[in-house]
């Protein structure tokens, strides 16, 4: 394997001069949703995919990334911001900026998409700075993040519980998925990599070592495969860092390896039936490989329309034994195992895949997008005729922006997206799926540090998404409103059924005022949130056959986000 990656690094130096950078833009960030912006109004390469991120200076055409309407010059602060260039412009040095971002749940855990953050209760904040220096072909980024969390209790679902119902909770479906509903039950806090990297970027093409978010497919709330909803991971990749033009088109794409960690946590505290039967099964102790393929193709006859493609493989670290195991891509769209074909058994792998779509329309200032996965490969090609739905998950949405005429440079934006994690009658009541997340192979779960890598809406979660905001360069003001209907996976477990006793939905509903705002070099952004949530944890007192939402069963609770970023 090193031979292979020393043999393409010698390649692509040969190939191509050293004159670029690596520098990227951390996924999630108000500066990448303002390039995104940019791109809708003409404003910015419709070559750009959006689907392939973090996004980087190469692709986005700017000395400083993290000013792009080059106000720090001129407004800001420091009489010198920005990149300072030396080795006759060769070599490059910046302060990245510095980020604390705080959050507040008044009575239970709700949010998705904020990085190393966890789901609590009480307040939360988020650190984060460092530096990008880079001299020739090598960059280094070091951007170490910080989280506190003061992690307080709330009611669990396993408080005053039966046996039965505890036992369905545990048996088809948390204990094949490292999501605990607390961290501990006492204050968390962690230090981590980041969004840190070293990389030899040498003309499109960069290969190194990461830390950093992914983010996968074109969606905005969510995404199926790679999100900012858990922390970053340990990966090598091999990826574009502008897109590739060819006589058919353009390309961009990634590849990646890497290690999954643990949270540690059980998924309730309650562990064990009245009986002391332990119904929790711990997951093998063993660490986690996950392989990753994302290529993202534009079509050169059809202007701003992308269509993409990923697939990833998650197995566990001993069972790796050749190369073949590491970058697994070229098997085929079926159930196999790793040593399959080698004589032995083997153990199998947990697999996913997923088709999308994104089509730009900047004349009209919009774009509408989509993407569809499966987390169950078919048996056969007869298999997928029969029950093409069988594990399903998609999400579709919409974002358009329309100018003030009397106002130049504002715009009123709307956008809006749904995502449906939960499996169709097919996977839940013919053959079972499973959740989206988790499958039974890999017992972890489709999780890094017992966070979803991909939609924050959570394994069998269902969630409509709306926004209708004022913007002006960085600055948005707006309100937002998502309905969330929580694991209806597990609710509709047949399994579940004798348990649930009637209950119905725990679907939260909530409304939202959303601001952002830059001041020289600060950038500000802020959310307060108010959730009314409907049958809080599938709760059953005071049931009766005839109501839908139970009595009593209502919470609600309030959500606070506030935070700022100092560009130096």
């Amino acid at each position: 394997m090193k031979k292979i990656f020393s043999i393409g690094l010698l390649a692509l130096v040969l190939t191509y001069s050293f004159n670029l950078k690596a520098q990227t833009v951390p996924v999630g960030t108000t500066i990448e949703d303002y390039y995104r912006r940019l791109q809708l109004l003409g404003q910015l390469d419709s070559s750009i995919s959006f689907t392939n991120r973090p996004i980087t200076t190469e692709a986005i055409k700017k000395d400083n990334i993290f000013d792009p309407e080059e106000q720090l010059l001129r407004e800001g602060w420091l009489k010198k911001s920005g990149p300072v260039h030396f080795a006759k412009g060769k070599g490059t040095f910046q302060i990245l900026p510095f980020s604390w971002q705080q959050q507040f749940n008044s009575h239970h855990p709700f949010g998705w998409n904020d990085g190393p953050m966890i789901p609590a209760k009480g307040y939360q904040t988020l650190v984060s700075g460092g530096f990008f220096a880079k001299i020739g072909p090598l960059s280094i980024q070091l951007k170490p993040e910080y989280v506190f969390a003061q992690n307080a209790k709330f009611e669990s679902y396993g408080e005053n519980r039966n046996d039965t119902e505890l036992g369905a909770y545990y048996g088809g479906n948390n204990n094949y998925i490292d999501n605990p509903e607390r961290y501990g039950n006492s204050s968390y806090s962690k230090l981590g990599w980041g969004q840190s990297s070293i990389r030899l970027t040498v003309g499109p093409a960069s290969v190194g070592l990461s830390n950093e978010n992914i983010w996968w497919g074109p969606g905005l709330r969510n995404s199926l495969m790679m999100s900012n909803n858990a922390s970053g991971f340990k990966h090598v990749t091999l990826n574009t860092v502008r897109p590739v033009k060819t006589y058919i088109g353009s390309f961009e794409g990634q590849i990646i390896g890497g290690r999954l960690e643990s949270s540690g946590f059980s998924p309730l505290e309650n562990t064990t039936l009245s009986s002391g039967t332990v119904v929790y099964d711990k997951p093998r102790e063993d660490w986690r490989y996950l392989a990753g393929l994302n290529i993202s193709y534009q079509p050169k006859w059809v202007p701003g329309l992308f269509l993409g493609f990923t697939r990833t493989f998650m197995s566990y670290g001993s069972d790796l034994n050749e190369l073949a195991d590491y970058v697994p891509f070229f098997i085929p769209f079926q159930k196999t195992k790793i040593g399959e074909g080698a004589g032995d058994d083997g153990n199998a792998r947990d697999q996913r895949t997923s088709l999308y779509g994104r089509w730009l329309f900047p004349k009209a200032h919009a774009e509408v997008y989509f993407e569809y996965g499966l987390n169950d490969n078919s048996y056969d090609f007869r298999d997928f005729i029969g029950s093409p739905d069988h594990s399903r998950a998609y999400l579709f949405g919409i974002k358009k922006m329309v100018p003030l005429k009397k106002h130049e440079g504002e715009f009123i934006q709307f956008n809006a997206e749904i995502t449906q994690m939960s499996q169709t009658i097919d996977g839940t009541l013919l053959r079972y799926a499973g959740g989206f997340y988790y499958h039974g192979e890999v017992r972890q779960g489709y999780t890094n540090n017992g966070e979803v890598l991909g939609a924050g809406s959570g394994t069998g979660g269902n969630l409509q998404s709306f926004e209708l905001s004022w913007v002006k360069g960085f600055k948005k003001l707006g309100l937002s409103f998502d309905r969330l209907e929580h694991n209806r996976d597990f609710y509709d477990n047949a399994g579940f059924a004798a348990a649930k006793g009637g209950s119905r939905s725990w679907v939260d509903f909530a409304f939202a005022a959303v601001g952002e705002w830059n001041y020289k070099n600060l950038l500000f952004n802020a959310k307060l949130q108010g959730i009314k949530s409907l049958n809080y944890q599938w709760r059953q007192k005071d049931f009766t056959e005839s109501q839908y939402y139970i009595p009593h069963n209502t919470v609600y609770n309030f959500q606070g986000q506030l935070g700022v970023t100092y560009r130096f």
